[in-house]
């Protein structure tokens, strides 16, 4: 383990099977356990925790939730028993006052979380807590409320996001398997633009963007690329990871910071 400045990285999670998938974007993934510090903790954002309020889960053995359905029971049968921490989860309640924030007992690590973490880290020995996203807020509230966090980088604990920047579940083109639509490509690529710029007023402003509507029907799955970007300042470089479409209307659009 390390106290040294730990990178923060946005992973594209896209469908729940990617976890018990060897894909061209899995084996990214597997090969950023193999080069990125490892972390005393991790601080998980995830697309599938959207609350009224912030939450952060703060128990010591958090379940896995199986938060989809329709797929093998293969999926079903997956776990991630990585520790929690209630004392980081204490600290991160701390740092965000004077929003207050629930020590929450019943959550857990949802698909958002494991299915890339049974990549990244898969002894599931790093502990992990989840920070809810509060659907009351706006892109640059959640922002400011990122930047209360960064400190945390600096004590060994990295923070991650896990989404979708485009993730339209209602239009996708199931026969279209490592592609976008031409709406979904304009609007990641201006994305992927910012993102290199470290333009974090453009993406927090991301419904100026063509295509925006349509790529961000719902803000949760754009949400966590927010608190990933949030965290880079003047010295940390900026790196994609991974990029591309499927299934006509979801981003693989990965992101590392620092």
């Amino acid at each position: 383990m390390t106290t040294s400045k730990m990178p923060a990285v946005f992973i594209g999670h896209g469908s729940p099977m990617n976890t018990l998938e060897t894909n061209r974007f899995t084996e990214v993934w597997r090969r950023l356990g193999e080069t990125l510090p490892r972390p005393k903790a991790i601080l998980m954002v995830s697309a599938h925790w959207y609350t009224r309020g912030i939450g952060v889960t703060a128990m010591s053995e958090p379940r896995t939730i199986h938060d989809f359905g329709g797929f093998p029971q293969a999926l079903f049968d997956v776990r991630y028993p990585a520790p929690g921490s209630p004392e980081l989860a204490r600290e991160v309640a701390a740092l965000l006052e004077p929003h207050p924030v629930t020590l929450d007992q019943g959550w857990g690590l949802d698909h958002g979380t494991w299915s890339v973490l049974a990549h990244i880290y898969p002894d599931a020995s790093i502990p992990v807590i989840q920070l809810s996203l509060d659907a009351q807020m706006s892109p640059a509230e959640h922002v400011t409320l990122a930047r209360k966090l960064t400190v945390l980088r600096e004590q060994g604990v990295m923070i991650m996001g896990s989404g979708n920047v485009v993730h339209n579940l209602g239009v996708m083109d199931w026969s279209n398997q490592d592609g976008g639509f031409d709406w979904a490509e304009v609007f990641n690529d201006a994305i992927r633009h910012a993102v290199e710029q470290k333009d974090i007023e453009g993406l927090a402003n991301y419904l100026v963007y063509l295509g925006a509507r349509l790529s961000v029907p719902t803000a949760e799955h754009y949400l966590p690329m927010l608190y990933v970007m949030a965290q880079a300042t003047a010295d940390d470089t900026v790196s994609v990871v991974t990029d591309g479409l499927v299934m006509g209307s979801i981003s693989m659009l990965s992101v590392q910071v620092g």
